[in-house]
């Protein structure tokens, strides 16, 4: 996700190098960093990004995925932490899906269990409205609900965006049916949306790692020049380069299928097993190239290697992806593998 998230090239290449500019002009004012500022909401809202996928109809934008994918590497490039994928992705393509109204109020979705509580569901203290879905026996309900009428519970995740616990009362809310499938394809939505992150910040990482290599000087000579510092960076170019290889196939999968190819539980499974396994690598090698100047505050290392991180454990574990890879591979058999691979 270095240029662009798209493989196919179709996002115009002037739309993105707005994105950019837009979250690169914010951060040289907001040196520090601010986790959701409602002048910044304000202003992608006037640009039209707020709900850049949802229908002209509606009062979005009408792009895809590919556009959203490169929004939301353009936010993670310059370490902007906004809800847009939570609003935009999740929860108003899924009040849309159910023919409900969806304005450019900062949302954010949870699935409640059987108690009523949904944890660290991303941006809750900060949303002004929060799509809830719970169980009704075989089916599900669905409600677009203000923040202040619900249970909030703050929390953060490893760099300080939102992870709250939601409670609810069930028999009080007031809701719609919605079809298992559309539950599902959430839940394969909000996956790919942390790959895409993922990989965006590993993309940072590398050329951060490779910017410090080639300007510091050891012993008269480039840091870039010393071969166990060329293979670090070998390796988390190759990781990061896998994990992107791999977030972008399912990506175009799901684009071209519209969310219904057969393999598409697979792709997104893979996706986020590579994108996983690549954090530690990356993480380690990148910190052993910057050496003490990458830990501190001061350097934008960690702005990064803590958002992978925190991103990769997120709507499931590296450890639950990599088991949904093995069951599928295995499920699928040395004759239906490479069927499951292709599509």
């Amino acid at each position: 996700m270095t240029g662009t998230v798209d493989p196919t090239g179709a996002v115009d290449p002037a739309l993105a190098e707005m994105m950019d500019a837009v979250f690169a002009d914010y951060r040289e004012s907001h040196p520090g960093g601010v986790t959701r500022d409602a002048a910044l909401w304000r202003r992608l809202d006037d640009l039209g990004l707020v709900r850049l996928t949802g229908s002209e109809e509606s009062g979005g934008s009408g792009a895809g995925w590919y556009e959203a994918a490169e929004l939301l590497a353009a936010a993670v490039r310059h370490a902007v932490r906004i809800p847009l994928a939570e609003h935009d992705l999740l929860a108003c393509w899924l009040l849309q899906a159910n023919q409900m109204p969806a304005d450019s109020t900062v949302r954010t979705v949870c699935l409640l269990d059987d108690r009523g509580v949904a944890d660290d569901v991303p941006w809750a203290s900060s949303a002004d409205r929060i799509v809830v879905v719970w169980h009704t026996g075989p089916e599900y309900q669905l409600a677009d609900v203000a923040a202040e009428s619900l249970i909030i519970t703050s929390g953060t995740n490893l760099i300080g965006e939102p992870r709250d616990t939601v409670s609810a009362d069930t028999g009080v809310l007031c809701g719609l049916p919605v079809a298992g499938q559309v539950v599902a394809t959430l839940m394969l939505k909000s996956a790919l949306v942390r790959a895409i992150q993922v990989c965006a910040a590993l993309d940072r990482i590398v050329r951060l790692s490779i910017e410090h290599a080639t300007s510091r000087f050891q012993f008269g000579r480039p840091l870039s020049k010393f071969q166990v510092i060329q293979h670090l960076i070998a390796d988390i170019a190759a990781e990061a380069a896998l994990a992107r290889a791999a977030t972008e196939a399912a990506l175009t999968a799901a684009v071209r299928s519209d969310w219904s190819a057969p393999n598409l539980d697979f792709l997104v499974a893979v996706a986020r097993s590579c994108a996983g396994q690549a954090c530690s690598v990356v993480v380690r090698n990148a910190h052993q190239v910057h050496g003490a100047m990458g830990t501190t505050r001061e350097h934008r290392l960690h702005e990064y290697t803590r958002a992978a991180l925190a991103w990769r454990s997120e709507f499931g574990s590296v450890h639950y992806w990599d088991e949904q890879v093995t069951h599928a591979a295995l499920e699928a058999g040395s004759a239906g593998l490479w069927s499951l691979i292709t599509g």
